[in-house]
Protein backbone atom coordinates (compact mmCIF):
# COMPACT_ATOMS: atom_id res chain seq x y z
CA UNK A 1 0.00 0.00 0.00
CA UNK A 2 1.05 3.62 -0.46
CA UNK A 3 1.46 6.35 -2.99
CA UNK A 4 3.16 6.03 -6.36
CA UNK A 5 6.29 7.73 -5.03
CA UNK A 6 8.01 8.44 -8.33
CA UNK A 7 5.09 10.38 -9.76
CA UNK A 8 4.20 12.09 -6.48
CA UNK A 9 7.73 13.06 -5.43
CA UNK A 10 8.57 14.06 -8.96
CA UNK A 11 5.73 16.53 -8.95
CA UNK A 12 6.71 17.74 -5.48
CA UNK A 13 10.28 18.08 -6.67
CA UNK A 14 9.19 20.59 -9.28
CA UNK A 15 7.66 22.67 -6.53
CA UNK A 16 10.81 22.34 -4.41
CA UNK A 17 12.87 23.57 -7.31
CA UNK A 18 10.69 26.61 -7.68
CA UNK A 19 11.08 27.40 -4.01
CA UNK A 20 14.87 27.25 -4.34
CA UNK A 21 14.93 29.58 -7.34
CA UNK A 22 15.00 33.25 -6.48
CA UNK A 23 11.78 35.14 -7.10
CA UNK A 24 9.63 32.11 -7.91
CA UNK A 25 8.31 31.13 -4.50
CA UNK A 26 4.93 32.54 -5.51
CA UNK A 27 4.71 30.06 -8.38
CA UNK A 28 5.25 27.14 -6.02
CA UNK A 29 2.64 28.48 -3.62
CA UNK A 30 0.08 28.77 -6.43
CA UNK A 31 -0.84 25.07 -6.32
CA UNK A 32 -2.59 23.10 -3.63
CA UNK A 33 -3.16 19.38 -3.22
CA UNK A 34 -6.37 17.63 -4.13
CA UNK A 35 -7.53 14.04 -3.72
CA UNK A 36 -9.93 12.03 -5.88
CA UNK A 37 -12.24 9.32 -4.57
CA UNK A 38 -12.99 6.61 -7.11
CA UNK A 39 -14.06 3.03 -7.70
CA UNK A 40 -11.28 0.46 -8.07
CA UNK A 41 -13.24 -2.76 -8.64
CA UNK A 42 -15.23 -1.49 -11.61
CA UNK A 43 -14.05 -2.08 -15.16
CA UNK A 44 -11.51 0.61 -16.02
CA UNK A 45 -11.35 1.64 -12.38
CA UNK A 46 -8.70 3.53 -10.48
CA UNK A 47 -5.77 2.03 -8.55
CA UNK A 48 -6.77 3.83 -5.36
CA UNK A 49 -7.22 7.42 -4.17
CA UNK A 50 -6.01 9.83 -6.83
CA UNK A 51 -3.52 12.52 -5.77
CA UNK A 52 -3.14 15.79 -7.62
CA UNK A 53 -2.87 19.55 -7.49
CA UNK A 54 -4.91 22.50 -8.64
CA UNK A 55 -3.77 25.97 -9.62
CA UNK A 56 -5.19 28.54 -7.20
CA UNK A 57 -5.21 31.16 -9.95
CA UNK A 58 -7.25 29.31 -12.57
CA UNK A 59 -8.46 26.03 -11.03
CA UNK A 60 -6.47 23.85 -13.43
CA UNK A 61 -6.26 20.30 -12.07
CA UNK A 62 -3.34 17.90 -12.54
CA UNK A 63 -2.62 14.39 -11.29
CA UNK A 64 0.60 13.57 -9.45
CA UNK A 65 0.08 10.02 -8.19
CA UNK A 66 -2.20 7.56 -6.46
CA UNK A 67 -2.55 6.11 -2.97
CA UNK A 68 -2.73 2.46 -3.97
CA UNK A 69 -4.28 -0.42 -2.10
CA UNK A 70 -7.40 1.45 -0.96
CA UNK A 71 -10.43 -0.40 -2.33
CA UNK A 72 -13.40 1.60 -3.69
CA UNK A 73 -12.66 4.86 -1.86
CA UNK A 74 -15.88 6.45 -3.07
CA UNK A 75 -15.80 9.22 -0.46
CA UNK A 76 -12.80 10.81 1.24
CA UNK A 77 -12.64 13.40 4.05
CA UNK A 78 -9.81 15.23 5.79
CA UNK A 79 -9.10 15.76 9.48
CA UNK A 80 -9.60 19.29 10.80
CA UNK A 81 -5.84 19.89 10.95
CA UNK A 82 -5.25 18.35 7.52
CA UNK A 83 -2.90 15.68 8.89
CA UNK A 84 -5.03 12.65 8.01
CA UNK A 85 -7.45 11.39 5.38
CA UNK A 86 -10.30 8.95 5.91
CA UNK A 87 -11.90 6.97 3.10
CA UNK A 88 -14.82 4.58 2.93
CA UNK A 89 -14.22 1.23 1.24
CA UNK A 90 -17.52 0.72 -0.56
CA UNK A 91 -17.80 -3.06 -0.66
CA UNK A 92 -20.31 -5.58 0.67
CA UNK A 93 -17.95 -6.10 3.62
CA UNK A 94 -17.59 -2.40 4.31
CA UNK A 95 -14.47 -0.89 5.78
CA UNK A 96 -13.04 2.55 6.49
CA UNK A 97 -9.36 3.45 5.98
CA UNK A 98 -7.17 6.02 7.75
CA UNK A 99 -4.27 7.60 5.80
CA UNK A 100 -1.40 9.87 6.82
CA UNK A 101 -1.83 12.98 4.62
CA UNK A 102 1.88 13.84 4.81
CA UNK A 103 3.42 10.49 3.87
CA UNK A 104 0.29 9.24 2.06
CA UNK A 105 0.73 5.88 3.78
CA UNK A 106 -2.21 3.86 5.05
CA UNK A 107 -2.38 4.02 8.86
CA UNK A 108 -5.00 1.32 9.43
CA UNK A 109 -8.52 0.26 8.57
CA UNK A 110 -11.57 -1.00 10.42
CA UNK A 111 -14.70 -2.92 9.37
CA UNK A 112 -17.89 -0.89 9.52
CA UNK A 113 -20.11 -3.89 10.21
CA UNK A 114 -22.37 -2.64 7.42
CA UNK A 115 -22.50 -3.05 3.65
CA UNK A 116 -21.27 -0.55 1.07
CA UNK A 117 -20.34 2.51 3.13
CA UNK A 118 -20.67 5.50 0.80
CA UNK A 119 -20.13 8.52 3.05
CA UNK A 120 -18.35 9.47 6.26
CA UNK A 121 -17.83 12.48 8.50
CA UNK A 122 -15.80 13.52 11.54
CA UNK A 123 -17.48 15.00 14.58
CA UNK A 124 -16.44 18.60 15.47
CA UNK A 125 -13.96 17.39 18.09
CA UNK A 126 -12.24 15.14 15.55
CA UNK A 127 -12.37 12.31 18.08
CA UNK A 128 -15.06 10.25 16.35
CA UNK A 129 -15.82 9.26 12.78
CA UNK A 130 -19.26 8.20 11.50
CA UNK A 131 -19.92 6.23 8.31
CA UNK A 132 -23.16 5.84 6.35
CA UNK A 133 -23.48 2.26 5.08
CA UNK A 134 -25.76 2.34 2.05
CA UNK A 135 -26.82 -1.23 1.37
CA UNK A 136 -27.36 -2.14 5.03
CA UNK A 137 -29.02 1.17 5.89
CA UNK A 138 -26.84 1.68 8.95
CA UNK A 139 -24.42 4.09 10.62
CA UNK A 140 -21.14 3.10 12.27
CA UNK A 141 -19.10 5.07 14.82
CA UNK A 142 -15.32 4.85 15.37
CA UNK A 143 -12.96 6.54 17.84
CA UNK A 144 -10.05 8.44 16.27
CA UNK A 145 -6.65 8.22 17.96
CA UNK A 146 -4.14 11.04 18.38
CA UNK A 147 -2.02 9.30 15.74
CA UNK A 148 -4.94 9.41 13.29
CA UNK A 149 -5.67 5.70 13.57
CA UNK A 150 -9.19 4.34 13.87
CA UNK A 151 -10.21 2.27 16.87
CA UNK A 152 -12.71 -0.57 16.80
CA UNK A 153 -16.31 0.39 16.11
CA UNK A 154 -18.10 1.67 19.20
CA UNK A 155 -21.62 1.51 17.78
CA UNK A 156 -23.72 0.47 14.82
CA UNK A 157 -27.13 2.11 14.36
CA UNK A 158 -29.64 0.33 12.14
CA UNK A 159 -32.21 2.41 10.28
CA UNK A 160 -35.69 1.12 9.53
CA UNK A 161 -38.13 2.04 6.78
CA UNK A 162 -38.89 1.68 3.10
CA UNK A 163 -40.56 3.58 0.26
CA UNK A 164 -42.76 3.06 -2.80
CA UNK A 165 -39.88 2.66 -5.26
CA UNK A 166 -39.53 -1.13 -5.22
CA UNK A 167 -36.12 -1.13 -6.93
CA UNK A 168 -34.42 1.45 -4.74
CA UNK A 169 -36.49 1.64 -1.56
CA UNK A 170 -37.06 -1.96 -0.51
CA UNK A 171 -35.37 -1.08 2.77
CA UNK A 172 -33.28 1.64 4.41
CA UNK A 173 -30.26 3.05 2.55
CA UNK A 174 -28.15 5.46 4.59
CA UNK A 175 -26.52 7.77 2.05
CA UNK A 176 -25.08 10.79 3.85
CA UNK A 177 -24.18 11.93 7.35
CA UNK A 178 -23.06 15.43 8.34
CA UNK A 179 -23.05 17.60 11.45
CA UNK A 180 -25.05 20.79 11.65
CA UNK A 181 -23.42 24.22 11.73
CA UNK A 182 -23.26 24.30 15.54
CA UNK A 183 -21.79 20.80 15.65
CA UNK A 184 -24.46 19.63 18.09
CA UNK A 185 -26.32 17.12 15.95
CA UNK A 186 -25.61 14.78 13.03
CA UNK A 187 -28.11 14.53 10.18
CA UNK A 188 -28.21 11.14 8.45
CA UNK A 189 -30.02 11.08 5.11
CA UNK A 190 -31.67 7.77 4.21
CA UNK A 191 -32.78 7.28 0.60
CA UNK A 192 -34.70 4.07 1.26
CA UNK A 193 -36.65 5.35 4.25
CA UNK A 194 -37.49 8.74 2.68
CA UNK A 195 -36.18 10.28 5.88
CA UNK A 196 -33.51 12.39 7.50
CA UNK A 197 -32.65 11.02 10.95
CA UNK A 198 -31.00 13.45 13.37
CA UNK A 199 -28.73 12.26 16.19
CA UNK A 200 -26.75 13.61 19.09
CA UNK A 201 -23.29 12.11 19.63
CA UNK A 202 -21.92 11.66 23.13
CA UNK A 203 -18.96 9.50 24.08
CA UNK A 204 -18.99 7.63 20.80
CA UNK A 205 -22.72 6.85 20.95
CA UNK A 206 -25.42 8.19 18.65
CA UNK A 207 -28.85 8.89 20.11
CA UNK A 208 -31.74 9.73 17.80
CA UNK A 209 -33.49 13.01 18.53
CA UNK A 210 -35.79 13.38 15.50
CA UNK A 211 -36.90 12.02 12.13
CA UNK A 212 -38.02 14.21 9.22
CA UNK A 213 -39.93 12.55 6.40
CA UNK A 214 -40.00 13.82 2.83
CA UNK A 215 -42.52 12.95 0.12
CA UNK A 216 -42.80 9.15 -0.34
CA UNK A 217 -40.62 8.06 -3.23
CA UNK A 218 -38.50 11.23 -3.22
CA UNK A 219 -35.39 9.31 -2.18
CA UNK A 220 -33.38 11.89 -0.20
CA UNK A 221 -29.65 11.57 -0.85
CA UNK A 222 -27.65 14.48 0.61
CA UNK A 223 -28.20 17.50 2.85
CA UNK A 224 -26.42 20.86 3.27
CA UNK A 225 -26.93 23.38 6.06
CA UNK A 226 -27.15 27.12 5.54
CA UNK A 227 -24.39 29.02 7.42
CA UNK A 228 -27.00 30.63 9.68
CA UNK A 229 -27.84 27.17 11.06
CA UNK A 230 -31.57 27.76 10.67
CA UNK A 231 -32.13 26.18 7.25
CA UNK A 232 -31.06 23.03 5.42
CA UNK A 233 -31.45 21.84 1.85
CA UNK A 234 -32.11 18.20 0.94
CA UNK A 235 -31.34 16.81 -2.53
CA UNK A 236 -33.86 14.13 -3.51
CA UNK A 237 -32.36 11.60 -5.91
CA UNK A 238 -35.45 9.75 -7.09
CA UNK A 239 -37.83 12.61 -7.97
CA UNK A 240 -35.30 15.31 -8.94
CA UNK A 241 -36.28 17.85 -6.32
CA UNK A 242 -34.63 19.98 -3.68
CA UNK A 243 -36.41 20.61 -0.37
CA UNK A 244 -35.85 23.64 1.83
CA UNK A 245 -36.18 22.72 5.50
CA UNK A 246 -36.33 24.94 8.55
CA UNK A 247 -34.06 23.70 11.33
CA UNK A 248 -33.84 24.22 15.08
CA UNK A 249 -32.60 22.16 18.02
CA UNK A 250 -32.06 18.98 16.05
CA UNK A 251 -35.41 19.08 14.26
CA UNK A 252 -35.89 19.50 10.51
CA UNK A 253 -39.23 20.69 9.09
CA UNK A 254 -39.52 20.20 5.29
CA UNK A 255 -41.04 23.13 3.39
CA UNK A 256 -40.64 24.42 -0.17
CA UNK A 257 -40.04 21.78 -2.87
CA UNK A 258 -38.53 22.74 -6.25
CA UNK A 259 -37.59 20.67 -9.31
CA UNK A 260 -33.86 20.56 -10.07
CA UNK A 261 -34.23 20.23 -13.86
CA UNK A 262 -36.65 21.67 -16.45
CA UNK A 263 -39.81 19.79 -17.29
CA UNK A 264 -39.27 17.21 -20.01
CA UNK A 265 -35.60 16.64 -19.16
CA UNK A 266 -34.01 13.19 -19.46
CA UNK A 267 -34.13 10.85 -16.47
CA UNK A 268 -32.15 12.61 -13.77
CA UNK A 269 -30.72 11.82 -10.37
CA UNK A 270 -29.58 14.71 -8.15
CA UNK A 271 -26.47 13.96 -6.11
CA UNK A 272 -24.58 16.64 -4.15
CA UNK A 273 -25.93 19.90 -2.72
CA UNK A 274 -23.72 22.83 -1.61
CA UNK A 275 -24.28 26.22 0.02
CA UNK A 276 -21.90 29.13 -0.57
CA UNK A 277 -20.07 30.50 2.48
CA UNK A 278 -22.08 33.73 2.38
CA UNK A 279 -25.34 31.77 2.33
CA UNK A 280 -26.61 33.44 -0.84
CA UNK A 281 -26.28 30.57 -3.30
CA UNK A 282 -27.12 26.85 -3.41
CA UNK A 283 -25.73 24.45 -6.01
CA UNK A 284 -26.84 20.93 -6.89
CA UNK A 285 -25.36 18.35 -9.27
CA UNK A 286 -27.75 16.75 -11.76
CA UNK A 287 -26.80 13.29 -13.06
CA UNK A 288 -28.58 12.71 -16.37
CA UNK A 289 -29.23 16.37 -17.12
CA UNK A 290 -25.46 16.64 -16.55
CA UNK A 291 -25.61 20.11 -15.11
CA UNK A 292 -25.11 22.11 -11.96
CA UNK A 293 -28.33 23.77 -10.86
CA UNK A 294 -27.86 27.20 -9.30
CA UNK A 295 -30.42 28.53 -6.82
CA UNK A 296 -30.52 31.90 -5.08
CA UNK A 297 -31.49 31.99 -1.42
CA UNK A 298 -34.55 34.20 -1.08
CA UNK A 299 -35.90 34.54 2.44
CA UNK A 300 -37.13 31.18 3.63
CA UNK A 301 -36.89 29.55 0.20
CA UNK A 302 -34.98 29.22 -3.04
CA UNK A 303 -35.33 30.62 -6.56
CA UNK A 304 -33.84 28.82 -9.54
CA UNK A 305 -31.24 30.98 -11.30
CA UNK A 306 -30.25 28.53 -14.01
CA UNK A 307 -28.17 25.52 -15.04
CA UNK A 308 -24.51 25.29 -16.00
CA UNK A 309 -23.42 22.35 -18.21
CA UNK A 310 -20.98 20.34 -16.13
CA UNK A 311 -18.61 19.44 -18.96
CA UNK A 312 -18.90 15.72 -18.35
CA UNK A 313 -21.38 12.93 -17.69
CA UNK A 314 -23.04 11.96 -14.42
CA UNK A 315 -21.64 14.55 -11.97
CA UNK A 316 -21.68 12.62 -8.72
CA UNK A 317 -19.88 15.03 -6.40
CA UNK A 318 -19.31 18.78 -6.43
CA UNK A 319 -17.36 20.82 -3.91
CA UNK A 320 -15.74 24.20 -3.35
CA UNK A 321 -12.04 24.73 -2.82
CA UNK A 322 -11.19 26.18 0.64
CA UNK A 323 -11.24 29.74 -0.68
CA UNK A 324 -14.64 29.36 -2.33
CA UNK A 325 -13.16 30.68 -5.59
CA UNK A 326 -13.56 27.41 -7.49
CA UNK A 327 -16.08 24.61 -7.73
CA UNK A 328 -14.96 21.13 -8.82
CA UNK A 329 -17.21 18.43 -10.28
CA UNK A 330 -16.40 14.70 -10.35
CA UNK A 331 -18.03 13.29 -13.48
CA UNK A 332 -18.31 9.56 -12.93
CA UNK A 333 -19.33 8.35 -16.39
CA UNK A 334 -16.98 10.50 -18.47
CA UNK A 335 -13.89 9.86 -16.32
CA UNK A 336 -13.14 13.52 -15.83
CA UNK A 337 -13.14 16.27 -13.21
CA UNK A 338 -14.09 19.79 -14.28
CA UNK A 339 -13.34 23.17 -12.69
CA UNK A 340 -15.44 26.32 -12.50
CA UNK A 341 -14.58 29.82 -11.33
CA UNK A 342 -17.22 31.13 -8.91
CA UNK A 343 -18.41 34.71 -9.20
CA UNK A 344 -18.80 35.65 -5.55
CA UNK A 345 -21.32 38.42 -6.26
CA UNK A 346 -23.67 36.66 -8.69
CA UNK A 347 -22.88 33.02 -7.97
CA UNK A 348 -22.30 32.41 -11.68
CA UNK A 349 -20.09 29.45 -12.62
CA UNK A 350 -17.61 29.78 -15.50
CA UNK A 351 -15.55 26.83 -16.80
CA UNK A 352 -11.91 27.34 -15.85
CA UNK A 353 -9.01 25.17 -16.91
CA UNK A 354 -9.11 22.02 -19.05
CA UNK A 355 -10.99 18.96 -17.74
CA UNK A 356 -8.79 16.44 -15.94
CA UNK A 357 -9.06 12.85 -17.13
CA UNK A 358 -8.98 10.36 -14.24
CA UNK A 359 -10.61 6.93 -13.76
CA UNK A 360 -14.20 6.89 -12.43
CA UNK A 361 -13.99 9.99 -10.21
CA UNK A 362 -16.83 10.16 -7.69
CA UNK A 363 -15.39 12.50 -5.02
CA UNK A 364 -13.12 15.56 -5.04
CA UNK A 365 -11.31 16.68 -1.88
CA UNK A 366 -9.27 19.91 -2.11
CA UNK A 367 -6.80 19.82 0.80
CA UNK A 368 -6.76 22.39 3.59
CA UNK A 369 -2.98 22.29 3.59
CA UNK A 370 -0.99 22.93 0.40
Amino acid sequence: MGVDRRRFLGAMGVGAGLLMTGGTAEAAAATRRVFFGAYTTWSGGAEGIGVGTYDTANGQLRTTGVISGVVNPSFVVESRDGRFLYAVNETSRGEVTAIDATTLAVVNKQPTGGADPCHLTLDPSGKFLVTADYSSGSLSVFPVGADGSLGARTQKVQHQGSGPNKERQEGPHAHHVVFDVAGRYAAAVDLGADSVFVYSLTGGKLTRVSQAKVKPGAGPRHIAFHPDGKTAYVANELDSTIVTCSYANGTLTPGQVLPTVPSGSPTNYPAEVLVSADGKHVYLSNRGHDSIAHFAVCGAGLTLVGHTPVGGRYPRHITFDPSGSFLFAANQNSNNVTSFAVNRATGELTPSGAPLQTPIPVCVLPARRG
